[in-house]
């Protein structure tokens, strides 16, 4: 009977123990990450890569993923979709980003189908072939290229009076007034007519 419990109580420690293992192991391999950026983070690079990417311990799904690539002003230079190819989401740059720091924003479905996202930063030192040296961004008074402002439109100061408005008005009131003195003159009628009675058989005695 004792080697028994012993056995029981084995067996019962070594159900436990490989609970508490796979509940730790459970948490660690539950959602995908990011392993490393190209650029890395922090990087310095000579001018704005073609593209940037990101690489995952594994390979993320291809619904649902975004990355925007902003520069010092705001403008985003993604060009086109995300590009999933095994583990590394890859997102192209539009030609002739400038120079200066930027900030990579990107966002993936892990393969267990939970949304991962982070962010990542790098600096060109100098722009693209064919950038500027910064954006140009227009004035209230200059008119984008391609872009026709349209002309403001004065306030109309001779708009034409609400006569109808007006005509509606008196109508009502003329049809409350007409309805008013019918109601007057069907209840005044049958006492007019009972004073009337007396009155003609005086004048004909």
């Amino acid at each position: 009977m004792c080697f028994i419990r012993q056995l029981r109580s084995a067996l019962l420690g070594a159900m436990i123990f490989a609970a508490a293992l796979l509940g730790v192991a459970a948490p660690a391999s539950a959602h995908d990450a990011a392993e490393s950026t190209a650029p890395a983070s922090g990087a310095t690079v000579a001018t704005p890569p073609e593209k940037v990417s990101v690489t995952f311990n594994n390979k993320p799904l291809g619904l649902g993923s975004q990355m925007v690539v902003n520069d010092a002003a705001g403008t985003n230079w993604a060009d086109g979709a995300v590009e999933i190819v095994d583990n590394v989401a890859s997102q192209k740059l539009k030609p002739g980003a400038p120079a200066g720091a930027y900030t990579v924003v990107w966002r993936v479905v892990s393969s267990d189908s939970h949304p991962i996202e982070g962010t990542f930063t790098f600096t060109a030192t100098a722009g693209a072939a064919g950038s500027t040296a910064a954006a140009a961004v227009p004035t209230m008074g200059t008119a984008q290229p391609g872009i026709t402002p349209a002309p403001a439109q004065p306030a109309d100061s001779s708009e034409p009076f609400p006569w109808s408005i007006v005509i509606f008005v008196g109508t009502g009131i003329g049809i409350v007034v007409v309805l008013g003195l019918m109601a007057k003159r069907r209840l005044a009628g049958p006492e007019g007519q009972g004073s009337a009675g007396p009155d003609s058989v005086n004048s004909d005695d």
